[in-house]
């Protein structure tokens, strides 16, 4: 899953991005508004938070603009506006969630996680394929109910493919769901994960299917 953090304090965006990659998550940060709507204009994420009061555009106008595209994806607004007119600003422009600052790292990983939960999930808090689980309130994986080890990068290619049941994913949509704004890696290096994930699940009954020219689809064996 992969978040955008826009926030143009630099110990804070550090801080909340490296709480967020801690819980599993692929997260970019961008410090300024421009830089945000462009990000926003050409690449797909899973949620955003996002800063009010950030030079160049301020956050209200990132979202408006994002809205106005038709994009529906969560946004989690930060600000340092106490003022109630502000938080309803923030929220008729369509922000999902809205948090003060000073704030708590684990709260707003909370909220991060609620909004996941019910736009990925549908408000549950588990997603299955087969004996393969993914919680995410705890950011990890079971098989067979026993803890599946994996690396950051294998988590994130698996939670992708885990959110869509059913259907194939393509390497370019994958890279775009594991590798950050600032990586420049082929999207060929995702058959290097799938590789490991399939050593991983071969004692299963849940494989990654490969369709040729097309992508990848995870599917339990006779379900």
């Amino acid at each position: 899953m992969r978040i955008l953090l826009v926030e143009d304090h630099a110990p804070l965006a550090d801080s909340v991005a490296q709480a967020l990659r801690a819980a599993g998550l692929t997260v970019d940060v961008l410090h300024d508004g421009v830089a945000a709507d462009l990000a926003l204009s050409s690449e797909d994420f899973t949620l955003v938070v996002l800063d009010v009061g950030l030079p160049r555009l301020d956050g209200f106008e990132v979202l408006a603009r994002l809205r106005e595209r038709g994009n529906r994806v969560p946004v989690l607004m930060l600000t340092a506006r106490a003022e109630v007119k502000d938080r309803v600003q923030g929220l008729n422009l369509g922000a999902d969630d809205y948090l003060a600052k000073p704030f708590e790292l684990t709260e707003l990983e909370a909220r991060v996680k609620a909004l996941l939960r019910r736009s990925v999930l549908g408000g549950e808090r588990q997603q299955r394929c087969g004996e393969l689980v993914y919680d995410l309130a705890t950011s990890r994986f079971s098989l067979a109910g026993e803890p599946l080890n994996l690396t950051a990068r294998e988590q994130a290619v698996l939670s992708a493919l885990i959110a869509r049941p059913g259907r194939v994913m393509s390497k370019e949509q994958l890279a775009s769901q594991v590798f950050g704004l600032d990586d420049e890696v082929s999207p060929d290096a995702i058959e290097i994960y799938v590789h490991r994930l399939r050593r991983k699940l071969e004692a299963s009954a849940v494989r990654i299917v490969t369709f040729r020219g097309l992508g990848y689809l995870l599917e339990a064996r006779g379900e």
